[in-house]
């Protein structure tokens, strides 16, 4: 079996430089990791991961706890998942997923937790590994997510410039503060160009939506665009609007907040805020991962812009 020293022979460099490559290969150019995985490659050499755990005092194993119903959010977490998969991957982490805290077994090295609400930040803080949340907080936890006030602002920004007389928000019913961002974006919009706001809140089902369009079909007028927190509110609007005959987008637009899948399925396809879901899971996998090797130290938190993406649903 080779070892490390005959693949350090056989790449012409030191053993030192070696170990550099498999543990921290963004510290080496990209010529040296190519010289040095072509050795590997040739000797059949594979790194042994059980003993650097062993040595380091670790499992090698990351947990990703989601706190909410799967159901309401699929596909959502599928890309979630695929990225914070392929950063533990690269760093020869396991990755576990545990959807009940209450039942979590066995060891990690540290924790990746979406879903959290505010009472959860008691037991968050208790745990005794590195953590980075998947979701903005103000708790100065570290954390990964969209710019959540960034994406409705330049949502409300584009209902106005289709010409929409009257812009409603259609909110998520959860005391939190990625939601509190979006709203308030929307308001921050309303103020400045002197128009009247309408914030209305459900729980994120598009089943509420479609129904309380249909129930009040007879208050909204024409020129409406509705500004949804998610895309399974926004489908639930739509929904409700083509069921009473109102035409989307010339008498009402809909906007909706996450573009992973539903807004492509949706028919109309649905006009909405790409966020960038599975290049946010490997930021959280590879911020985890330097937390743990920098034994818990805070690393911040990293916000991306989400993209707007103009479909069918708006003029």
């Amino acid at each position: 079996m080779a070892t490390l020293a005959d693949v350090a022979k056989r790449a012409n460099v030191s053993k030192m430089t070696v170990s550099r490559v498999i543990n921290h290969p963004e510290q080496v150019t990209v010529e040296l990791k190519e010289l040095v995985f072509a050795a590997m490659k040739e000797l059949n050499y594979q790194p042994n991961i059980a003993a650097k755990a062993l040595v380091n005092n670790r499992s090698q194993i990351i947990k990703l706890l989601i706190l909410e119903e799967i159901d309401v959010t699929e596909p959502y977490y599928v890309y979630l998942l695929i990225g914070i998969a392929k950063a533990a991957e690269k760093a020869h982490y396991s990755l576990q997923v545990v959807t009940d805290p209450l039942v979590d077994i066995g060891t990690c090295d540290g924790y990746i937790i979406t879903g959290f609400r505010q009472e959860d930040f008691e037991w968050i803080k208790a745990l005794t590994k590195p953590v980075i949340l998947f979701g903005e907080n103000e708790e100065g936890i570290d954390f990964v997510d969209s710019n959540n006030n960034y994406g409705t602002v330049i949502a409300t920004n584009h209902a106005l410039e289709c010409g929409y007389e009257h812009l409603i928000y259609i909110g998520i019913d959860v005391p939190e503060v990625f939601e509190r961002s979006r709203e308030n974006g929307y308001q921050e919009v309303m103020d400045t160009v002197e128009k009247p706001s309408k914030i209305l809140r459900f729980a994120n089902r598009s089943t509420l939506t479609e129904h309380f369009i249909k129930e009040h079909w007879t208050e909204f007028a024409p020129n409406t665009c509705f500004i949804c927190s998610s895309d399974r509110l926004a489908i639930g609007v739509e929904r409700g609007i083509l069921a009473r005959g109102g035409r989307i987008p010339e008498d009402f637009g809909i906007i909706g907040f996450d573009g992973v899948f539903l807004d492509q399925v949706s028919s109309p396809k649905l006009t909405t805020l790409k966020q960038a879901i599975t290049k946010m899971g490997e930021v959280c996998g590879e911020m985890l991962v330097k937390k743990i090797d920098e034994n818990g130290a805070s690393q911040g938190f990293r916000r991306f812009l989400p993209q707007l993406k103009i479909r069918q649903t708006t003029k």
